[in-house]
């Protein structure tokens, strides 16, 4: 634990992108009827430090992510699903609102929920950042690696269009490191057999 602290104290002072990397125990997987697979992270907050701070302030903070499983422990993508989530926070009523908003190609621009607590609104982020099983070959083992970065003021222009959100710049952000100081979280589990995952009916 203390060469833990001592790293993340150096990175900090260096002014290195800091990145929380937590154990793959820490990440894990269902099935939806659809063959969707959905995470779940309960170990993993994001909603808090600067995050919560400005969002308490009254501003609008945006959450970028993207799920990808492999076929070679996170080597090569297989496929992707990309997402950005706009939270807010009622000062009044001190609950979490959540908005997801699509790519443009998608029906639905955004879909999003409100009245929630931190743990809500995290899970919530989650649970709609998915990705289809489909492309995966049967039998095959695979690996999961979930991103989370907090998005920067000058990527928000690049992203955000009529209707929806630019997927390919979305990707293009993920394909590069985060800047220093950019809250930036991953995790990852593996090797998994879609077999072996709980399914659930939605």
């Amino acid at each position: 634990m203390l060469r833990l602290t001592r790293r993340l104290f150096l990175l900090a002072c260096c002014g290195a992108p800091f990145t929380v990397a937590l154990g793959a125990q820490e990440l894990s997987a269902r099935l939806d009827q659809a063959n969707i697979l959905h995470v779940l992270a309960p170990g993993l907050h994001f909603l808090k430090g600067k995050s919560l701070e400005r969002l308490k302030d009254g501003a609008t903070v945006a959450i970028l992510g993207q799920l990808t499983l492999s076929l070679d422990a996170n080597v090569t993508i297989a496929t992707r699903a990309i997402a950005r989530f706009a939270l807010s926070y009622d000062i009044w009523e001190e609950r979490f609102s959540v908005s997801r908003f699509a790519a443009a190609h998608q029906e639905t621009a955004a879909r999003g929920a409100s009245h929630l607590s931190p743990e809500a609104a995290e899970a919530w982020c989650l649970d709609h950042l998915t990705v289809d099983t489909s492309v995966l070959p049967i039998g095959r083992q695979f690996w999961i690696r979930l991103e989370l970065r907090i998005e920067d003021g000058r990527e928000g222009n690049q992203i955000i269009g009529e209707p929806g959100i630019n997927l390919t710049r979305l990707i293009e952000i993920f394909s590069r490191p985060a800047r220093a100081q950019q809250q930036r979280w991953q995790l990852d589990a593996g090797p998994l057999h879609l077999a072996d995952l709980r399914r659930s009916s939605s």
